[in-house]
């Protein structure tokens, strides 16, 4: 019986902390746009990349 006064306030602390988490997100934007992930990785990109990513260089070409 005394561990039930210990786990249940528990168990509410962490239900209340998991909501705050779920009302920030949805605060923050982070459910706004589901779909465009999943769609951006289907078009090709038609400008090169100028940032330097992550691209794999051609090291045969000399460098200056």
């Amino acid at each position: 019986m005394t561990s039930l006064l210990l786990l249940i306030p528990l168990a509410l602390l962490l239900g209340g902390l998991g909501l705050l988490a779920f009302l920030w997100a949805l605060k923050s934007g982070q459910f706004d746009d589901l779909d465009g992930a999943a769609y951006r990785i289907l078009f090709d990109e038609d400008e090169p990349r100028t940032d330097g990513g992550d691209e794999a260089r051609d090291d045969s070409a000399p460098r200056e």
